[in-house]
């Protein structure tokens, strides 16, 4: 009965989920939000209240079928500050 009771407590303990802090644009100055972009190529940013997008350097952080879109987001010294760019799926040629 004991190894039961101890199998499904590793159970449930590996089920949690770990909140993880990601930083916020609204209270940051543009430069930081835009200076953590760079140097990690990749993040998450939280853009208010409950939204949040992750946000890259370069293509190279992308999937082979997604394209760059520039991305602006709200902080606290500039109503719109380009941190870098999302990657979102769409083609590299029109038909």
């Amino acid at each position: 009965m004991k190894r039961i009771a101890v199998a499904l407590l590793l159970v449930a303990s590996t089920q949690v989920a770990v909140a993880q802090s990601r930083p916020s644009t609204t209270t940051r100055p543009c430069a930081a939000s835009r200076q953590d972009v760079l140097a990690r190529g990749a993040i998450v940013l939280g853009t208010g209240g409950q939204t949040y997008d992750r946000f890259v350097r370069d293509r190279s952080f992308c999937q082979f079928d997604e394209i760059l879109e520039p991305a602006w987001v709200p902080s606290r010294d500039v109503p719109a500050c380009f941190v870098g760019y999302r990657c979102k799926v769409g083609t590299f040629w029109d038909d």
